[in-house]
């Protein structure tokens, strides 16, 4: 069973920031005792004597190693779900299988493979998990830490913005002086989308989309076309979907019964999430985020072979294993485009250029990371109290608030509210926002968590979003506070 997410684990290994700040030697202390410090301490001997190895070079193969030692493990791991199951990673479709298939493709809500019911889905928590564990051994003993950087869950030390420079230097266009969709709906409308303007549709999109020209200002924005190049390659990717059966096909079906066809915004749209994720899993060219991602796509034995990584390959082909609330990354775009070949194209774009960092480990500004040590400073810095008290009482709040950081607020905002705040994450081309709202929902509550004493009566008090006003919470939490 998988129960970590290997794309988010191996870049924890590969960050390039961390790598500049941990030393060798600390590294090596902390795996004495594991077969892979007897590794390293035979090539170090072998080294010894060997003027031309240089300390960095030393570091290079440290990490390679940690690498390929996590690789195997993940290698192993979806074999072991492979023979958990008694199904293979892939298989081709018989051709009575693949012209059901096709007959039901528009229909596919009402259908499902029999391994759907596998629990092999990573949840939030396991994520979270994840990101609390990661220490920075040079701070360890860093007389810069303050008694205050100890309070929350996140213990790496990354350069994060506060109100003041987040007003001047990201969302000053949120200020009261500026109209706002979502708050002043009379606002004007510059022809943006008839000059196909996409560095003017973003900075427009600062202030909000309107609802009737959100679709367009998006594609333009994210620069997608619908174009027959890019119909015909959804329709292969299809074709992949019809001719070929694979192992995570079950996760996506079980994602997508768990969340979105629960939901009462987006259980309309569970035929266009089983299509547009069972196409994304195909789909080799979102390999190319890994270029310029800190994580390495996993790998496994599709052949029933010895298993040696000569028969290693890329697994599944996009190199993103689904996880719970996968499908919730795509729902918010049904209601912005009705053609499947279009709304894949958003929801492609979408992913490499944003979606991804929210469960991928970096240094990032708007990676997970750094979102949560965002949020953790912003209520340490502006409702210390309520911070302290929650800590106290084992509420700690980003224990509540990481479900939505990770899921960048869907399924827990009303969908319009929603979509005007995915408006200033491609106006500002940052995630950094959602970080802002999740502390803004706190000092919205603040009041009613003073009174809390309990993890459960604070999850509670923060159980309904569906009612909150994106845009005023935002302009009061960032434009009140900086006073």
């Amino acid at each position: 069973m998988i129960t970590e997410n290997p794309v988010d684990i191996t870049s924890v290994l590969m960050d390039e920031s961390a790598e500049l700040s941990v030393s060798v030697t600390q590294i090596v202390q902390r795996l004495k005792g594991t077969h892979l410090h007897s590794q390293l301490e035979k090539q170090a001997k072998e080294c010894l004597h060997k003027p031309e190895i240089k300390l960095e070079t030393l570091k290079d193969d440290v990490r390679r190693l940690l690498k390929v030692n996590w690789e195997k493990r993940i290698l192993k791991s979806l074999n072991s779900m492979c023979t958990e199951l008694g199904i293979p990673l892939a298989r081709k479709r018989p051709v009575p299988e693949q012209k059901e298939l096709t007959n039901k493709w528009n229909e596919m809500g009402t259908d499902e493979p029999g391994n759907a019911d596998t629990n092999n889905l990573t949840c939030s928590r396991l994520h979270l998990d994840v990101l609390v564990g990661l220490r920075n051994p040079n701070n360890e003993r860093s007389e810069d830490l303050t008694v205050r950087s100890h309070w929350g869950l996140i213990q790496v030390s990354l350069n994060v913005r506060d109100i003041p420079q987040m007003v001047k230097e990201m969302y000053p266009e949120l200020g009261l002086t500026y109209g706002q969709l979502g708050i002043d709906d009379h606002t004007h409308v510059p022809p943006v989308v008839s000059e196909q303007d996409s560095a003017a549709a973003q900075q427009y999109s600062r202030q909000g989309c309107p609802t009737g020209l959100r679709a367009q200002l998006w594609s333009l924005i994210l620069n997608t076309t619908n174009d027959p190049e890019d119909i015909t390659h959804y329709e292969q990717l299809k074709a992949r979907v019809i001719n070929h059966d694979l192992l995570v096909d079950n996760l996506i079906y079980k994602d997508v019964k768990l969340t979105a066809s629960n939901d009462d915004y987006y259980f309309v749209f569970e035929d266009y999430l089983y299509q547009v994720l069972l196409c994304f899993s195909r789909d080799t060219a979102v390999l190319e985020h890994f270029s310029y991602n800190s994580a390495t796509p996993p790998k496994s034995c599709i052949q029933n072979k010895s298993g040696s990584e000569q028969c290693a390959m890329v697994y599944p082909p996009n190199g993103v294993i689904p996880f719970h609330g996968f499908s919730m990354y795509v729902a918010p775009l049904c209601f912005l485009y009705n053609e499947p070949s279009t709304l894949y194209r958003v929801f492609r774009e979408m992913y490499i250029r944003y979606l991804f960092r929210l469960h991928s480990v970096s240094s990032h500004p708007s990676g997970i990371v750094s979102l949560c040590l965002q949020f953790e400073r912003l209520l340490q810095t502006h409702l210390p109290q309520l911070f302290y008290h929650l800590r106290e009482i084992g509420a700690q709040p980003l224990r509540i608030a990481f479900k939505w950081i990770v899921r960048a607020f869907s399924g827990y905002l009303s969908t319009d509210q929603l979509l005007l705040l995915w408006d200033r994450i491609l106006g500002c081309d940052s995630l950094e926002i959602v970080a802002v709202l999740a502390a803004a929902v706190f000092a919205f509550r603040a009041e009613n968590l003073m009174e809390v004493t309990s993890l459960a009566s604070a999850e509670a008090v923060l159980a309904d979003l569906s009612t909150l006003k994106v845009m005023p919470l935002l302009q009061i939490f960032l434009f009140a506070t900086s006073v």
